[in-house]
């Protein structure tokens, strides 16, 4: 009988077993296992430096495993020789934090650049697709400006427009919602959700805000001190009774994440100081 470990999770289209990655001595990520399911919207949570931005960085391939494997549709990411990691990869879309559009590029051109990128399409058909994707995260109408002629709120969905460029089966977006006003939070939120149903893609989300994200998920998973501290609906999120996940999710002063970094205790401080 086959290992029940060694068989890929035919429903997820990431799979995250017994995984370990640090930078030098501090271990980011441990022993993590988890699954983000096809055609859903799974949401990343947790406190700053938990290693959220980590494990999008492990899927996409920029940075491997030091112990288990991360895999893409079956396939482990941290094996693939560079061929095949670029083949992943062009399943993959990305919206970064605060979009990272081109700034010498137009609107029309930032959506076209992947498409130009990876495939041989003539420019008729690319100009269509580029005017389909901007039509459907409601800024075609802004074809012709500059990245600097845009709100930040729109800046997010003409970055969105070039995530889905490609009809990846993945998209990742790390903090989507970051300086946005409530309006175009609201608005940006609903596209995740209205894209991943509409195009039948998987969506992975790396966020800080609970109220829209929790909204908007189907999974939520709550990364703390390089393990998961909880993992399932939002709902069930929500009434976690582990300390830490309470504190973040209610958004406490007073919890397990303390608000002083560890340091000497301050009367040693000072009378070293005076000394």
């Amino acid at each position: 009988m086959a290992d029940p470990d060694s068989v890929p999770d035919l429903t997820a289209l990431v799979e995250c077993r017994h995984l370990s990655f640090g930078y030098g001595e501090r271990l980011v990520l441990d022993d993590i296992s988890l699954t983000v399911p096809r055609g859903k919207v799974t949401a990343l949570m947790g406190a700053s430096g938990g290693g959220k931005t980590t494990m999008l960085r492990l899927i996409g391939g920029q940075v491997r495993a030091q112990q288990g494997e991360m895999l893409f549709d079956g396939n482990d990411v941290g094996k693939l020789d560079q061929d095949r990691l670029y083949t992943a990869r062009r399943r993959m879309g990305m919206l970064f934090q605060f979009g990272a559009l081109f700034a010498d590029l137009s609107v029309y051109e930032n959506v076209a650049f992947p498409l130009r990128e990876h495939t041989t399409l003539p420019e008729d058909m690319i100009r269509d697709i580029v005017l389909m994707k901007l039509e459907a995260v409601g800024v075609r109408g802004a074809r012709d400006l500059m990245p600097s002629e845009v709100s930040g709120g729109m800046n997010r969905r003409v970055a969105l427009a070039r995530a889905i460029a490609l009809d990846p089966d993945l998209i990742m977006y790390d903090e989507p919602f970051s300086g946005l006003d409530p309006i175009s939070l609201g608005t940006a939120a609903r596209l995740v959700r209205q894209l991943n149903d509409t195009l039948g893609i998987t969506s992975l989300v790396v966020s800080h805000e609970i109220p829209e994200t929790f909204r908007m998920s189907d999974q939520v998973i709550v990364l703390a001190n390089g393990r998961i501290a909880a993992q399932g609906t939002p709902e069930q999120v929500r009434e976690s009774s582990d300390p830490l996940v309470y504190q973040f999710v209610h958004a406490l002063g007073d919890g397990p994440v303390q608000f002083q970094y560890p340091g000497p205790a301050v009367a040693q401080d000072f009378s070293g100081g005076l000394a």
